[in-house]
């Protein structure tokens, strides 16, 4: 299983591509997943863009769809069609492993040319570097959230 940790910045070139950083190309490799296959997608809750190693995706999406029945229920299609829109694969090209993100999901998240890549365990995030920095909790407000996601136990 693939996990990735750590921060990186990355600049996407003329032609839309993003160079994944070694950390991330070395967690792929080290979590069995050789082919570099990947999912990205727009987060449903933030301005960024999520990235997932494929396994994971095909995990993630049927935990999603196993609580809902979109063949019968109006509103469960609904949510089912908008979380699978904009969804692309994506599999890093050569040694450098470019990942050609779509233009209009670069443009959804508001990234132009700098990026930062956040690894958040079973998925990255990539973020502007300015919509990042303005998503991220303070410290205070990290600590307070700490502090009732203990007292849950």
């Amino acid at each position: 299983m693939v996990k990735f940790f750590g921060n990186a910045s990355g600049k996407v070139d003329d032609k839309g591509r993003l160079v994944l950083p070694a950390i991330f190309r070395d967690a792929m490799l080290r979590g069995g997943a050789e082919d570099m296959t990947f999912v990205v997608k727009r987060n449903v809750q933030q301005r960024c863009l999520d990235l997932f190693a494929y396994e994971e995706w095909e995990r993630r999406s049927d935990i999603v769809l196993a609580g809902l029945d979109p063949e019968l229920n109006t509103e469960d299609a609904a949510f089912w069609t908008k979380y699978n829109d904009g969804v692309f694969t994506l599999v890093a090209d050569g040694k450098l492993g470019r990942l050609n993100i779509p233009s209009e999901l670069l443009a959804s998240a508001g990234i132009t040319k700098e990026v930062v890549f956040g690894g958040v365990g079973y998925k990255l995030q990539i973020w502007a570097p300015e919509t990042r920095n303005a998503h991220l909790m303070s410290d205070e407000e990290f600590k307070n959230t700490a502090s009732r996601l203990s007292a849950r136990k």
